[in-house]
């Protein structure tokens, strides 16, 4: 409570520029903490969910029914891929087919999972841009409130007719509060961003490796 007050307190001693600069980093750095805390609860969910997927799959020497995967582990974005792999080994093995039971075209398996992987992945790196924008431009957001507080400092300076540090320096100190809120709106944003970009590379990366997995079986199963 005493942080706010004081925080109330030079909001309302700065000027109206750094006042608009100062709500526009609050914005951005409420907007950012609300999509960290999404993507830490989607992949707090995925995680599990797709180690359960991974041992259900491995039971056992053939392909296990997509239901019962879908069930075990519902949300995971294994369960598309292998959903869109099933489905074109299943048209493979039944239409037009000359050789019942013997799998066709394994590259046409590979590259359905590979689109379903794509859309996955770019369901997982939604809302990332805004993080990297935040990161981005908080700190010249900031730096510019700064720069506008200086320059009114100095021009009341001029005003006043005289030239001191007494004088100058609280004007100088209200403008760096833009610096250190857009460092504040900043900071969070860019470090979450690196750390949910890697683990979204390393889902696309395990997704690739399971689509080749997936198909190496059923070449072993219907070949």
């Amino acid at each position: 409570m005493i942080l706010a007050g004081r925080l109330g307190a030079i909001f309302f001693q700065t000027s109206w520029v750094a006042r608009i600069v100062l709500l526009i980093l609050l914005f951005l750095s409420l907007f950012s903490w609300a999509i960290i805390l999404q993507k830490y609860s989607m992949f707090s969910r995925l995680e599990p969910r797709t180690k359960r997927f991974m041992q259900l799959f491995r039971t056992g020497r053939g392909l296990p029914d997509p239901n019962s995967l879908r069930a075990g582990s519902h949300g995971s974005p294994f369960v598309s891929v292998y959903d869109a792999g099933y489905r074109e080994l299943e048209g493979q093995l039944a239409g037009g087919n000359p050789h019942p039971g013997k799998l066709k075209n394994p590259r046409a398996v590979l590259i359905e999972m590979q689109i379903a992987s794509a859309d996955e992945v770019r369901t997982m790196e939604s809302w990332m841009p805004w993080l990297a924008t935040i990161g981005s431009i908080s700190t010249f957001i900031g730096l510019f409130g700064t720069v506008w507080g200086v320059m009114d400092a100095f021009a009341g300076l001029s005003e006043l007719g005289q030239a001191s540090l007494q004088a100058v320096a609280p004007g100088i100190a209200d403008a760096l509060i833009t610096t250190a809120a857009g460092l504040f709106a900043a900071i969070p944003a860019v470090i979450a961003y690196n750390i949910y970009l890697h683990r979204i590379r390393d889902f696309a990366l395990r997704m690739d490796n399971f689509a080749t997995e997936f198909v190496s079986k059923i070449e072993t199963l219907y070949s």
